[in-house]
């Protein structure tokens, strides 16, 4: 678990976190940018909380619910995945309820997640892939020190749309530099 100012970032239960993640990528305005369509059954959301757990016990996966700390409820989750031990390197992404945002969660969640990954966990290079025309996912990746590297043309298709991917890194002594620990 990781604590913030306002949030808990712990890992999901099936039990108690299957609707509240399925009401998060169930909305259209959350999944806009995603890169699948929103969820349309309470089961794909089990499924996907099972699957993480087996992949988080394997190693290949590091996924947290974004809870706000007074009431405990689930806003949103931030993930580790598609690590290169050696390299000592992985990509994030994250999701947000759309009734959260807006409200700084999400720099605060990521300011404290990427925090971990480097300074307990040693990563030294963290990438983030976003649909470029999600401008606000952008601009908390640039607020939180990550330069944009580069543009895949026509990467996804999802729901019929095609669509480019961002590439954005960060390297853990800029984000040091940048965002000293208080």
């Amino acid at each position: 678990m990781l604590e913030t100012a306002r949030l808990l970032l712990t890992p999901l239960t099936l039990e108690e976190d299957a609707a509240a993640l399925f009401a998060i990528q169930s909305d259209p305005v959350v999944m806009r940018y995603w890169n699948h369509a929103p969820w349309t059954d309470l089961v794909q959301a089990r499924d996907a909380i099972v699957a993480d757990q087996a992949a988080q016990a394997d190693g290949t996966l590091w996924k947290l619910g974004i809870r706000e700390r007074d009431s405990g409820a689930l806003v949103g989750t931030c993930m580790l995945f598609a690590v290169e031990r050696d390299s000592r390197r992985g990509e994030i992404g994250y999701n947000l309820a759309a009734s959260a945002q807006g409200k700084g969660y999400m720099t605060e969640a990521l300011d404290g997640f990427i925090r971990h990954l480097f300074t307990v966990r040693g990563l030294r290079r963290l990438e983030a892939e976003i649909d470029p025309r999600n401008a606000a996912s952008a601009k908390l990746l640039l607020r939180l020190g990550f330069q944009q590297e580069g543009l895949l043309r026509e990467r996804w298709v999802v729901d019929g749309e095609i669509s480019d991917s961002a590439l954005y890194g960060l390297l853990a002594e800029d984000f040091q530099r940048a965002r000293p620990a208080a």
